[in-house]
């Protein structure tokens, strides 16, 4: 077989691993279609990596194996071990790996280009591979360590507050400015140094330091959609060094990531009231706000049992459930499908209402209802059932905090202000569970808690939900 047709035949199978992930990213697109979406994916996957491993460039194998199988175990360990409620951080883990690969691929191509094919005849890196590694390389540090602070966050090693520096975008601006200036001179000129250092190391080092400036200040509420934002800043990494390794599957790869996470943060940052600049920049999420002042509340709240609530519900014509962290936290999911199920056989009319950004990733409710096998026709967003609460008995708040909070709507000193919430205080009655009077994620009081038509019912949400089932 001669190089070109093998230089076809990889073509024609980077083509349909191409094609095979945007069949999954349309399979994802919908509940029901989202097992066949996976699929593709992964058949994707393996196309593109067994087409690789066949590139008659490669001479040995061994460092491959080693990886792969040293990456295999970690993965198998951890999908074995990390629970659903985890899901979150590793996510933002995973965007930190797939960071540091491209800023360690481009490293690599910068120390060695000639084993990358990207030097002229005069040994020196081609003008357009210098660009596109160090733009690779910036993103990729950027993704890698705003990742780490995202992770760090999320798995409540930080506060889930904003933490607001002091002079943070006058720093942010000059960061990104050097950057950006760093990069057009490596582009022009691939021997210049500052201090001693090759540019490439400041661009590398400097793109690391702002990406923990841009999440730091970032609220727990808006935390979805910096997951969100990460996902698409991983895909422009590695669309950006798939140039530098003229891996056309890779740029498909990493383009498709990158707009579809910037298409999906887009339409978050619309649902949450929030500026779609703002969020690429950094920083949102209580901008001028003070999460919190430290107070402790003293005003009294209704509390009921599993009793109390059970007999309102039973009583109901209709039960809007609202999910949130809570409920992912207590691995509640079953035991609330069960809830429901006894509802539904005493005649009583139950759906699901999902906020954009409840739990901590996007979809992170829907994948946990669907883990019970929850029907997808009783799933209503926001926008589609938030109409209803007026008309609702009972709406059930199972461990949903900053997502019911009414004072987004009225205090305009509180971080989550101009968020759309869910109107559940215009349901008859509020039936919240949740385990103390602690604030939200974002660092807010609910006032929820405190209007006349709402219940408490603390208590762990699994130990809550099984009462009501047998008082039911």
């Amino acid at each position: 077989m001669t190089v070109q047709n093998i230089t076809d035949l990889t073509a024609l199978a980077y083509l349909v691993a191409g094609v095979l992930f945007i069949m999954a990213l349309r399979g994802l697109s919908s509940p029901e279609t989202s097992l066949k979406g996976n699929m593709y994916g992964m058949i994707g996957m393996v196309i593109a990596v067994v087409t690789t491993l066949a590139n008659p460039e490669i001479v040995s194998y061994e460092w491959i194996a080693i990886a792969v199988v040293i990456g295999g175990a970690i993965g198998i360990l951890t999908a074995l071990r990390i629970p659903m409620t985890s899901m979150p951080q590793l996510v933002a883990a995973f965007h930190s790996l797939v960071g540091m690969a491209a800023v360690l691929v481009a490293a690599a191509a910068f120390l060695e280009p000639g084993g990358f094919g990207i030097t002229d005849a005069m040994g020196k890196i081609f003008a357009a591979s210098r660009v596109e590694m160090s733009l690779g390389a910036a993103i990729g540090a950027i993704t890698f360590s705003g990742s780490v602070i995202a992770f760090a966050k999320l798995n409540g090693n930080m506060s889930g507050a904003p933490i607001m520096l002091p002079g943070r975008h006058l720093i942010n601006a000059a960061l990104g400015v050097a950057i950006i200036g760093m990069i057009f001179a490596f582009a022009l000129n691939d021997g210049l140094a500052i201090a001693g250092f090759d540019l490439m190391w400041w661009i590398i080092g400097l793109s690391f330091i702002i990406g923990f400036l841009i999440i730091i200040p970032i609220g727990g509420a808006d935390m979805p959609v910096v997951v969100s934002m990460l996902n698409s800043y991983s895909g422009w990494a590695a669309a950006g060094i798939g140039f530098t390794l003229q891996n056309n599957a890779l740029i498909v790869t990493g383009a498709l990531v990158g707009s579809s996470g910037a298409i999906l943060s887009y339409i978050m940052c619309k649902a949450m009231n929030r500026s779609f600049i703002s969020v690429i920049l950094g920083g949102f999420g209580g901008e001028d706000a003070v999460a919190g002042n430290g107070e402790v509340e003293t005003r009294p709240v209704k509390q009921g049992s599993a009793e109390d609530a059970a007999f309102i519900m039973k009583n109901a014509g209709s039960v809007i459930i609202v999910p949130g962290y809570g409920m992912a936290v207590a691995q509640a999911q079953h035991a609330l499908r069960e809830m429901v199920d006894v509802l539904k056989e005493e005649g009583v009319k139950v759906s699901y209402a999902i906020h954009p950004v409840a739990g901590r990733m996007p979809g992170h409710m829907n994948v946990l209802l669907a883990e019970a096998n929850v029907p997808y026709d009783e799933v209503f967003e926001l926008e589609d059932i938030n109409n209803e609460f007026s008309q609702t008995d009972v709406a059930f708040v199972i461990g949903a905090n900053d997502v019911t909070n009414p004072a987004a709507k009225t205090d305009k000193t509180s971080p989550i202000y101009g968020m759309p919430v869910l109107d559940v205080e215009k349901a008859g009655t509020v039936l919240f569970v949740k385990r103390g009077m602690a604030s939200g994620y974002a660092g807010v009081q609910n006032e929820l808690f405190f209007r006349d038509n709402t219940m408490m019912l603390f208590s762990d949400a699994k130990k809550m939900v099984d009462n009501i089932v047998k008082a039911l």
